[in-house]
């Protein structure tokens, strides 16, 4: 493979949810690799801190506090981004909630409307302002859709996740079908069992541990890195993936393939 196809120098990248875990990962991995990044999270303190991780690392990177469900704050975090970088490139819509876990007859519809509003509203909103953008560029462009195994494979008592993982795999394809004329490419990302602080909370909540839990979980017995999520992220933004979109991209250690 061209090296240069993988370097995203000259590009600006909007990373959402990037405070910590996967989106953090990620948006330091776009800015090593060239892009200039800005870093969306609800939580202001966890956006400067990855902020200050990409700039300490030599990058450049810019915090917004977005809630991904309100659809003035998206617009206004894209917005956001034209003014101080000029144009947007690429977009990692990776901003999550904490799964649902009840069955559906035991259904809390207010936790399922906010799963559905953050996980699948969330990156419908993203989406729109996104492309809007590159449109209006004229220019080409990459979105990428973090969803989950839980988009193909489905896990009892987690509708409302389960449900807006799906959907963002719909978007995806539909994203890609209206835009490929246009030069923009959407297509998704599915981890499977990441080391991230949620995994980590539900291991804590269940009083199970990686050494328990993996091997269900991965063909390789451990959890993924939130890094590895970040190279297939940072590959579909690249021009190294100019011919692929509307495509889902599992991340999961083989999980899928039991």
């Amino acid at each position: 493979m061209n090296a240069d196809l993988v370097n995203l120098t000259g590009k600006v990248a909007i990373v959402t949810g990037a405070g910590v875990g996967m989106g953090a990962a990620t948006a330091r991995l776009l800015a090593a690799r060239g892009a200039k990044v800005v870093v969306s999270d609800i939580n202001p303190d966890t956006a400067a801190a990855t902020v200050a991780a990409i700039v300490a690392d030599g990058g450049t990177a810019y915090a917004v506090r977005t809630d991904v469900a309100d659809e003035a704050a998206v617009a206004a975090l894209v917005a956001e981004t034209v003014a101080v970088f000029g144009q947007l490139d690429c977009a990692v819509n990776n901003a999550a909630i904490t799964p649902d876990n009840l069955p559906i007859h035991e259904a809390d519809m207010a936790v399922f409307d906010k799963v559905l509003n953050v996980d699948l509203r969330g990156v419908m909103l993203c989406m729109k302002y996104e492309i809007a953008q590159i449109l209006k560029q004229g220019t080409k462009g990459s979105i990428v859709n973090i969803g989950s195994v839980s988009s193909v494979r489905p896990q009892p008592h987690n509708a409302a996740y389960v449900a807006a993982k799906h959907g963002v795999i719909g978007l995806t394809k539909v994203g890609s079908l209206e835009y490929a004329g246009k030069g923009i490419r959407v297509n998704a990302v599915l981890p499977g069992a990441i080391d991230t602080p949620m995994l980590r909370g539900a291991l804590e909540t269940t009083g199970n541990t990686e050494a328990d839990f993996a091997p269900a979980l991965s063909l390789f017995n451990r959890f993924g890195k939130p890094e590895e999520v970040a190279e297939a992220s940072a590959w579909l933004c690249s021009d190294a993936a100019s011919y692929v979109t509307g495509h889902s991209l599992a991340v999961e250690g083989g999980y899928l393939t039991r």
